[in-house]
C-alpha cells in the first residue's frame, strides 16, 4: 500500500493508529476526587508546605509526545519505504535479470550494480526468486533466493564482445519452458537476433527493459595518412552536439606509462562520425600503444596501435649509382615504390646510417664491405636487425661467400649464378612454387606471371635446406635466410629491380617485404594475406578497455584473427606473429552501431530513478528519542531530577539527540581498522590515477612486510588530511602532483602536531628520472609549496651509517621505479660522533619525522590482486634486482618507523660488524 508517495510492506500495522485516540484518553483518565472529612487533627498539618507536589492530571504536551512515540513505532513496524515501485511494476513470482553485459555495457557497469542491488533487494522483500541470464555469455538458468545473487553481484562483469544471433540464439536454448518475469539490461545498441529472443521471452512473463541514456561513443582502428594520424569517432546518439577529448598513451623515454599526446574532436549536430589529424614525430608515434576516447571507459573507446603507425626506419644502399634518365633500372627504384607509402627510407654511406639504428638495412647488389663496415653491420644485425640483401651482377662476379660462408651471407654461393631462359641457356624461365608451411611466406598465393630468368645459386650445404624460406618450381632457392643472435640475413637471389624476373612488378614483392617485416601495412591485412600463420597473443583487452597480459592463452590461425567474430575464444588484443604485431580492435572499419528499438509494447526506462529508502530504523529511532524525552520529562515532573539523577537524564538525553547509528558507527569502524592493526596511510591527492597508485603500492609493501618480517599490515586506507585523524598512523606516503591543492591551515596543524607526536611522512616527487632535487621539476616546486607550513627539521642525505641502512637490510642505496637522487632525512645532531669499535655514530633515539625523495617508490612496491609487479622497472635481471632494492628499502623504512633506532644499540655491533665483513 502506498500513501503519500510512501509505500508500506506490512500495511496492517496501520489500524493500530486508531487506538492511539483510545490512549489518550487513557493517559488523560484520573481517579476520583476524594471525599473532604473534617478531622481535628489535621489542625495540626495547617501551614506546613510540601515541596514535593504531583500533578492530578499528566499535561498535554507530555500526552502528545508520548502519542508520537508510539505512532512512530506503529510506522516503523509498517515497513515505510520512500519512492516505492508500484506493485503492479513489481510483479510476482519467478523474475529473470536478463543482461546484455557487453562491452557497450561498461561505461555504466557501477549504475547497472547498483540498479541490480535494488532490484535483488526489491526481489527479496517481494518473496520472487531469481534467476541471471548473461546474453553474452550464457549459462543455463538457476531460479534461486534473491540473496544469494546479491552475494554474487561483485564477481559479475561484462565481456569485451557484442551479443550475437549465434549468443541469442544459445540464451533462448537456456530458458526454462515455465513462466516468469523478465526484467532486460539493455547495452542499448541493435543486434542481431534480438527479436527472437525477446518474443521467447514474451512467450514466458512479462518483459521490462532497463537502458542506459548516457552517450556512448567508439573508435574506429587508427590509420596513417600524408605524415599525421588518422583517428575516427562514431557515436550512437546523433541530437546535439557532443565534445569528445582523445588520450594517446605509451610509453615515455625511460618505459613509463604516459599520456603522450591530446586531441579534441567535434561532433556537430545530428553527425554521427568525427575525425581527428594528429601530427606527432615518427618517435613519439612509435611508442604509443594505444588511443582512449576519455570518459568513456569501454573497449570500444579504445583503439589498439600496431605496427601499421610504427613506420619502420629502411635503410637502402646500392652496389651502383643511379643512371641519369634510367630510372627503372636502378637498383633501388622498386624497392622505394614498395616501402615509400609505409616506411621511413634512409639513404646515405653505411657507416654514416648504422649510428640511426634502423630497423632494416638492404643492401642491393653490394658485394663487397670494408673489413670496418663489416664489423658494425655484423655488431648491428647481432643486437636485433634485419639485414635484406638482393643478388645483382656484382654479387654473382664476386668471391663473397664462395669458398666459406661469410659472416653476412645466410649460405654459400656459386660462382657466375644462373641463367635461364636466355639464348645461351637451357629451358624456360622458371615459375615460383608454393610457400612452405614453414615459411613466413606462408599461405601468400604465387601469381603465375611472375618470371625468374637468372639468379645467383646456393652451394647445396647440409644447412642450406633449413635457410630455405622461398624456391622455384624446380626446387633452386629463390630467398634464403639465417639467424644471428637477435638479428637475421634474408638473400633474395634474384635483383631488386625488373632484370633478373617479374617479381619487383608483382604486388607479392610488397606482400613479401611485409611479411619479413621490413615495411608496416597501413592498414589491417585481410585473410588472405595472413594465410598460413599463427599469432600469439601479448596482451588481451577486457569490456572496461584495460589491458592485461594474455598469459598461456593460444596462438590464432591466420582466418580468425581478421574474420571471426570476437568472442571467448577470440578476444581484442595485440598479437604477434614473427617480428610482426597486428591489433584486434573491438571496432573495426566494417562495424556498424545503431542504437537499439525496442516495440512500443515493452516499457523502456532508464537507470536513473529515485532509489527506495527504508524509513523503519529512521522511524524507530525517533520512537526512542521520544521515549526518552518522555522519561526524562517524567522525573521532572515527579521532582526526582537531582543528584545523580540529573546526570543520568542528561546522558539519556544526549543519546537521544545523538546522530543516526550509520555516521557515529562508521568513524568509530574507521578508528577500530586503523588501531587494531598496522595500517599504512597515503595521502589522498585529488588525483584518482596517483591514488589508486599510492594505493597499490602501499598494498604490495605490505605483502612484503607479512611475508618477511613478524610485521602483519592490515589493508593501507587512503588519508583525507582535512577530516581524518593522523595519529593513527605511523606512517604517511605522500606522493607529490604538480597540480596538488595546498592544504588548509586547520590540516597543516594537524600534519606539525602528527611530526611532533612521532610519525613519519615520506614525500615522493617521482620525478627523480628528469630532475635533481630541488625546485627544478614542477613536483619540486610544489613539494616547497606543501612543505613550507610544515615545522621540518633541518635535511641531510642520507648519510652511509643511519639507521636506514641497517633497520631490517643493509643497504647503501634506496631506488625506486627511477635511480639517482639523493634521499633526504633529518640531518644528525653536531656533536654526533663515532665511538670506538662502533661502525656507526651515537645518534639520536628519535625517528626522523620525514624522507624525502623522488624515486617512485609506491610504483615500484605496487602489486595486484595476485601478488604481481604492476608498472614496470627497468628492464631484465638489473630492473627486477631494482625492484627487489626497493622492496627491501619499504622494509627498513617501516621497520625504523615501528623499531626507531634500535639497530644503533651497542648490543647489535657484533652481528652488524660480522655482516658487513669487518
Amino acid at each position: 500500500m502506498t500513501l503519500f508517495g510512501i509505500g508500506f510492506l506490512s500495511p496492517w500495522l496501520l489500524l493500530g493508529l486508531l487506538a492511539l485516540p483510545i490512549l489518550w484518553i487513557i493517559l488523560r483518565a484520573v481517579p476520583p476526587a476524594p471525599i473532604r472529612r473534617m478531622f481535628p487533627a489535621v489542625v495540626l498539618l495547617l501551614g506546613l508546605k510540601d515541596d514535593d507536589q504531583v500533578t492530578d492530571r499528566t499535561p498535554w504536551w507530555l500526552l502528545l509526545l508520548r502519542i508520537l512515540a508510539v505512532a512512530a513505532v506503529i510506522l516503523g513496524l509498517a515497513g515505510p519505504i520512500l519512492n516505492p515501485r508500484e506493485a503492479g511494476e513489481r510483479g510476482s513470482g519467478p523474475l529473470l535479470i536478463a543482461m546484455d553485459a557487453s562491452w557497450a555495457s561498461a561505461g555504466d557497469w557501477a549504475a547497472q550494480q547498483e540498479a541490480l542491488e535494488a532490484l535483488l533487494l526489491e526481489a527479496q522483500r517481494d518473496g520472487r526468486t531469481v534467476a541471471m541470464l548473461r546474453v553474452s555469455d550464457p549459462e543455463p538458468l538457476q531460479f534461486q533466493a534473491a540473496e544469494t545473487w546479491r552475494s554474487r553481484l561483485p564477481g559479475l562483469a561484462p565481456e569485451p564482445w557484442l551479443p550475437g544471433q549465434d549468443l541469442y540464439a544459445e540464451a533462448e536454448a537456456a530458458l526454462d519452458d515455465g513462466a516468469f518475469d523478465t526484467l532486460w539490461l539493455s547495452d542499448g545498441l541493435a543486434h542481431d537476433g534480438r527479436a527472437d529472443f525477446l518474443a521467447a521471452l514474451e512467450s514466458r512473463g512479462a518483459v521490462r527493459v532497463v537502458q542506459s541514456a548516457r552517450p556512448l561513443v567508439v573508435m574506429a582502428p587508427p590509420g596513417f595518412a600524408d605524415g599525421a594520424i588518422e583517428l575516427t569517432l562514431w557515436r550512437v546518439e546523433t541530437a546535439g552536439s557532443y565534445a569528445a577529448h582523445i588520450a594517446a598513451h605509451g610509453r615515455d623515454p625511460s618505459g613509463n606509462a604516459a599520456v603522450l599526446a591530446r586531441a579534441g574532436a567535434e561532433f556537430a549536430d545530428g553527425a554521427a562520425e568525427a575525425q581527428v589529424s594528429l601530427s606527432l614525430p615518427a618517435e613519439l608515434r612509435g611508442r604509443i600503444t594505444h588511443f582512449e576516447v576519455e570518459g568513456q571507459r569501454s573497449a570500444g573507446a579504445v583503439a589498439l596501435s600496431d605496427d601499421s603507425l610504427r613506420r619502420r626506419e629502411v635503410a637502402l644502399i646500392a652496389g651502383r649509382d643511379d643512371r641519369e634518365g634510367l630510372e627503372l633500372l636502378s637498383p633501388l627504384h622498386y624497392l622505394e615504390k614498395a616501402l615509400e607509402p609505409n616506411a621511413d627510407l634512409l639513404q646515405g654511406a653505411l657507416g654514416d646510417i648504422l649510428p640511426a639504428n634502423p630497423d632494416v638495412v638492404v643492401l642491393a647488389d653490394v658485394a663487397t664491405l670494408a673489413p670496418a663496415e663489416e664489423e658494425a653491420l655484423l655488431a648491428w644485425v647481432e643486437k636485433g636487425g634485419l639485414l635484406l640483401r638482393f643478388a645483382g651482377p656484382r654479387l654473382a662476379a664476386s668471391d663473397v661467400s664462395r669458398a666459406e660462408e661469410d659472416a653476412l651471407m645466410p649460405v654459400r654461393l656459386r660462382a657466375g649464378g644462373r641463367t635461364v631462359g636466355g639464348a645461351m641457356s637451357w629451358g624456360e624461365p622458371k615459375a615460383l612454387a608454393p610457400f612452405a608451411e614453414d615459411s613466413p611466406f606462408a599461405g601468400l598465393p604465387v601469381p603465375e606471371d611472375v618470371r625468374v630468368s637468372a639468379q645467383v645459386m646456393a652451394q647445396p650445404d647440409p644447412v642450406l635446406a633449413d635457410r630455405v624460406i622461398a624456391q622455384l618450381a624446380d626446387g633452386t632457392p629463390l630467398v634464403t635466410r639465417k639467424r644471428i643472435d637477435q638479428g637475421q640475413v634474408v638473400l633474395v637471389h634474384v635483383t631488386a629491380n625488373a632484370e633478373w624476373s617479374t617479381l619487383p612488378l608483382s604486388g607479392l614483392f610488397v606482400q613479401m617485404l611485409d611479411r619479413l617485416a621490413v615495411s608496416s601495412s597501413a592498414t589491417t591485412p585481410d585473410a588472405e594475406s595472413l594465410e598460413g600463420t599463427t599469432w600469439e597473443p601479448l596482451q588481451v583487452m577486457d569490456a572496461f578497455g584495460a589491458l592485461e597480459d594474455a598469459g598461456t592463452r593460444p596462438g590464432v590461425d591466420w582466418p580468425e584473427l581478421v574474420a571471426a567474430r570476437l568472442g571467448p575464444d577470440l578476444l581484442p588484443g595485440l598479437y604477434q606473429s614473427e617480428d610482426r604485431r597486428l591489433a584486434r580492435n573491438v571496432i573495426t572499419a566494417e562495424t556498424e552501431l545503431a542504437a537499439a528499438s525496442w516495440p512500443a509494447r515493452i516499457p523502456v526506462e532508464g537507470l536513473s530513478r529515485p532509489r527506495e529508502t527504508p524509513l523503519a530504523g529512521l522511524l524507530l529511532s525517533l520512537a526512542l528519542a521520544l521515549l526518552a524525552v518522555d522519561v526524562v520529562a517524567s522525573l521532572a515532573l515527579a521532582g526526582r531530577l537531582t543528584g545523580g539523577m540529573r546526570t543520568a537524564a542528561v546522558v539519556l538525553l544526549a543519546l537521544g539527540a545523538s546522530p543516526p547509528p550509520a555516521a557515529a558507527q562508521s568513524t568509530d569502524d574507521f578508528a577500530l581498522a586503523v588501531t587494531s592493526e598496522v595500517v599504512l596511510g597515503h595521502v589522498l591527492t585529488g588525483d584518482p590515477q596517483l591514488d589508486q597508485m599510492a594505493y597499490e603500492g602501499l598494498t604490495g609493501l605490505s605483502e612484503t612486510l607479512f611475508f618477511r618480517t613478524s610485521v602483519e599490515p592490515a589493508e593501507p586506507i587512503g588519508v583525507d588530511l582535512e577530516t581524518d585523524e593522523l595519529a593513527f598512523f605511523p606512517f604517511l606516503y605522500w606522493p607529490v602532483a604538480a597540480d596538488q591543492p595546498i592544504p588548509s591551515d586547520e590540516a597543516y596543524a594537524k600534519l606539525n602536531e602528527y611530526l611532533r607526536s612521532g610519525g613519519m611522512i615520506l614525500f615522493d616527487t617521482r620525478d627523480a628520472d628528469i630532475a635533481g632535487f630541488g625546485a627544478a621539476s614542477p613536483n619540486g616546486q610544489r613539494l616547497q609549496r606543501l612543505a613550507q607550513p610544515l615545522d621540518i627539521p633541518p635535511l641531510e642525505p642520507v648519510p652511509e651509517d643511519h639507521v636506514l641502512t641497517r633497520t631490517f637490510y643493509l643497504l647503501q642505496d634506496f631506488p625506486g621505479r627511477h635511480v639517482g637522487r639523493d634521499v633526504w632525512v633529518e640531518a644528525a645532531p653536531p656533536d654526533a660522533e663515532r665511538i670506538e669499535g662502533m661502525p656507526f655514530r651515537n645518534l639520536n633515539d628519535g625517528v626522523t619525522p620525514v624522507v624525502i625523495g623522488g624515486n617512485d617508490w609506491a610504483a615500484a612496491w605496487a602489486m595486484d590482486e595476485s601478488g604481481n609487479p604492476i608498472y614496470p622497472v627497468g628492464r631484465g635481471y638489473s630492473g627486477e634486482r631494482q625492484r627487489e632494492l626497493a622492496y627491501r628499502f619499504g622494509v627498513n623504512l617501516i621497520m625504523h618507523v615501528l623499531t626507531g633506532n634500535y639497530k644503533s644499540d651497542q648490543v647489535h655491533v657484533p652481528a652488524l660488524l660480522d655482516r658487513l665483513g669487518q
